[in-house]
């Protein structure tokens, strides 16, 4: 399994519509991704570390897959109607990183 994690900087006078992000942009990229995108998290910064800090980004996605492959086929079809919706939401450029997932932990999970 892959997970595509996307990025956005915690950069000072930047727009990030968060609500706009969770409710409409989310959805639609797993709408056009279909059946490769297994399930995914929006993570919304709070802190750093120390917890005093700003966080280092103000938003992030983790998209998973069952392969890098087939992550990319899904996407590259779709790939321009998704990036032209970034702009209804943020004023930043996203970071993109594509990360085997070797374990996953926790109550239920073996």
């Amino acid at each position: 399994m892959i997970k595509v994690s996307v990025l956005y900087a915690n950069e000072p006078g930047a727009r990030f519509d968060h609500d706009y992000y969770r409710d409409r942009h989310m959805p639609l990229v797993q709408e056009k991704l279909g059946a490769a995108c297994l399930f995914y998290t929006v993570d919304k910064g709070l802190s750093g570390a120390p917890p005093t800090e700003p966080p280092a980004y103000v938003a992030m996605c983790h998209i998973f897959a069952e392969s890098a492959d087939s992550f990319w086929a899904a996407f590259g079809p779709v790939a321009e109607e998704i990036v032209a919706d970034i702009a209804n939401y943020t004023t930043l450029s996203p970071t993109i990183q594509v990360s085997e997932v070797v374990v996953g932990a926790g109550p239920g999970r073996g």
